[in-house]
């Protein structure tokens, strides 16, 4: 196996791990108020860590499958990082605006900012998705006619 289908095993089961981290780490924020500061602003931490990552990691995620000549998978996970950096920069700036309207006391911003949790989870699960069919069809060996030869070779 060449080094740098290792690497995209490697860098696919770290996009698992990211979604794992995410999904296990996201359904607390389900039961917060986000009435105050304090939680606001630990629910755009815990977002933007986890884009930054997913970013990080379906980034060479993508390189890695482009140099081992997996392109389709390339294709696939250079868009997961696309959408990443696009939701990303949409999300962050608005929860930015709505933490500054909690901390004035608006009782519909609260409301606009628990919504932000279960729509993303949707997000998670549709990427996990798409790293596990990734992963599976890596693991999928494929035989190597020159491997059976040496091995005959080696045997005589």
């Amino acid at each position: 196996m060449s080094a740098t289908l290792i690497a995209a095993m490697f860098f696919t089961v770290a996009l698992l791990v990211t979604t794992a981290y995410f999904l296990m780490g996201s359904v607390p924020l389900l039961i917060l108020k986000h009435d105050t500061p304090m939680d606001s602003r630990f629910v755009r931490g815990f977002y933007n860590t986890y884009y930054l990552a997913v970013m990080f990691t379906a980034s060479a995620t993508a390189l890695s499958y482009a140099f081992s000549g997996w392109l389709a998978v390339a294709v696939g996970a250079a868009a997961l990082a696309l959408l990443a950096t696009i939701l990303r920069w949409k999300v962050i700036p608005k929860m930015d605006s709505l933490r500054a309207q909690i901390q004035v006391g608006e009782r519909s911003a609260i409301a606009a900012f628990r919504r932000i949790p279960r729509s993303r989870i949707a997000f998670a699960e549709m990427r996990h998705l798409a790293s596990t069919v990734a992963t599976r069809q890596q693991l999928e060996v494929r035989p190597n006619p020159s491997f059976k030869r040496t091995c005959l070779r080696q045997a005589a």
